[in-house]
């Protein structure tokens, strides 16, 4: 039994009392928390919230999510599910619940979900007036391609024009562009007007950051709705490119696609940031680092300066209640890689390791500001098993499961992942040979469904389940 100085510790009252005041003002303030939730290509940010919302319906399979682990968690439920702009949970629920399941189909273009949480609060105050509280969890799900825009509002026409010049000459994409560069050293950008050719050589810009896209799965692509256009789709928006340098006049080739890049710049991207980005709460980005490790040192710096870029997008910093009302900021930065099923449970120290890397030089600044930026591994969810078996009198731990496009489950050694950035004798070794994975039924309340699921809620969102 605690001593009675126990109770009269000075330090603890105070420490109490500070931790009673924080929950009641955390109550007053923050009822609504919007987390947007994107990636770079072929994240997984579908399945993502998918499992997310899965789990969370009832609480299950989140032992490290706090409020679950107190017992104080008591379940969730879609709100207002059937406006048109809504994430159609339902349909993907559907994909990853079926037999066999299947993976969802990409969204195009931005949704969103609202879930309101039920839990009983820990605070003494609240609980004698109203022991059971809710949070409005609002998901903004876009496409990871949107991200990417947002530099451009720092950009001119012809410093856009300078860098995707110089970037489509580099080596892993200089035979995507080669259509298009042709078709542009036949343009006139200062010849009057000709929507014919203008509408030409920028679909073969578009042709050429598709490619870059969908083939050789790069995540640096711009602008971003060239390869998503979402709404855009047929839009004369979309109807320019990148030109050589020179002298803009009236009546031009050249001041119609400076004009529609202004547009673009101005009605697209700066709108979207306005009516979205200025408004999260909390970030997650999801990479699929195992893809770019497998696509080779290219594609590894192209995700590099991807993220990079990312980090410059975001509007950082912790706010009071007039901040959260009208100019809110984000203060908790999750970058997670996606897929950690795919390699064995000993090499995730290294694969977190290796993303807190990439983003290191570009993390500083936010965490200047005092920002939470947190890196983790995470299998929303998981297609495979750990087995061990032994090779030359070693012990491995490989990985079980069905390989995409086969029927049947096979046991495979993943291979390690490098604790450092890669040197020069890892891209021409052979290490990396990470496999995709089809998925397995995601079931009503089994356990061991995800990795690391609840250790991203508990980031995201524990603070304010309390």
């Amino acid at each position: 039994m605690p001593s009675l100085t126990s109770y009269l510790n000075p330090m603890r009252v105070l420490g109490d009392a500070w931790d009673e005041i924080g929950i009641l003002a955390d109550r007053a303030l923050n009822r609504h928390l919007r987390l947007a939730v994107t990636g770079l290509s072929r994240s997984g940010k579908t399945v993502f919230i998918t499992s997310l919302v899965h789990h969370l319906v009832d609480g299950h399979g989140l032992p490290f999510l706090e409020a679950v682990h107190d017992q104080r968690y008591l379940g969730a439920r879609i709100v207002d599910e059937d406006r048109p702009d809504r994430f159609p949970y339902r349909r993907f629920h559907a994909d990853l619940t079926a037999k066999p399941p299947r993976w969802p189909k990409a969204t195009d273009r931005l949704a969103t979900l609202e879930l309101e949480l039920a839990y009983r609060t820990r605070s003494l105050v609240l609980r004698q007036v109203q022991p059971i509280q809710h949070l409005t969890l609002e998901l903004i799900d876009y496409p990871g391609e949107w991200l990417l825009d947002l530099p451009l509002l720092e950009q001119s026409f012809a410093r856009f024009s300078a860098d995707a010049l110089a970037l489509a000459e580099d080596p892993v994409r200089r035979e995507a562009a080669r259509d298009w560069l042709e078709a542009l050293r036949g343009f006139d950008p200062e010849a009057p007007e000709d929507e014919n050719a203008i509408a030409g050589v920028s679909e073969l810009f578009r042709r050429y950051l598709l490619r870059c896209h969908n083939e050789l799965g790069l995540s640096r692509v711009q602008p971003g709705r060239f390869t998503n256009p979402g709404e855009l789709e047929g839009s004369a928006t979309l109807r320019f490119c990148p030109l050589p340098p020179g002298e803009t006049r009236p009546g031009t080739n050249r001041a119609r696609m400076a004009e529609r890049f202004e547009r673009y710049r101005e009605e697209v991207v700066r709108r979207f940031y306005e009516e979205h980005f200025s408004r999260f709460d909390r970030q997650i980005v999801l990479v699929d680092l195992l893809s770019s490790l497998n696509a080779g040192p290219a594609h590894f710096a192209d995700t590099q300066e991807t993220l990079s870029l990312i980090m410059k997008s975001f509007r950082y910093g912790s706010t009071g209640l007039l901040g959260r009302l009208f100019a809110p900021k984000i203060d908790r930065l999750l970058f997670a890689v996606s897929k950690a099923d795919h390699v064995a449970p000993n090499q995730h120290p290294a694969l977190k390791q290796l993303l807190e890397l990439m983003i290191q030089p570009a993390a500083r600044a936010p965490r200047f500001q005092g920002i939470t930026v947190e890196v983790m591994t995470l299998a929303s969810l998981r297609c495979t098993d750990v087995v061990r078996t032994e090779h030359d009198g070693q012990t491995l731990s490989c990985v079980r499961g069905r390989l995409k496009n086969e029927d049947r489950e096979t046991v495979l050694f993943p291979g390690e992942i490098p604790p450092e950035l890669p040197e020069p004798e890892d891209w021409t070794s052979g290490r990396f040979r990470f496999k995709e994975f089809a998925p397995r039924r995601l079931q009503p309340s089994a356990a061991g469904q995800h990795i690391r699921l609840d250790q991203a809620l508990q980031f995201l969102i524990g603070d304010k389940l309390v």
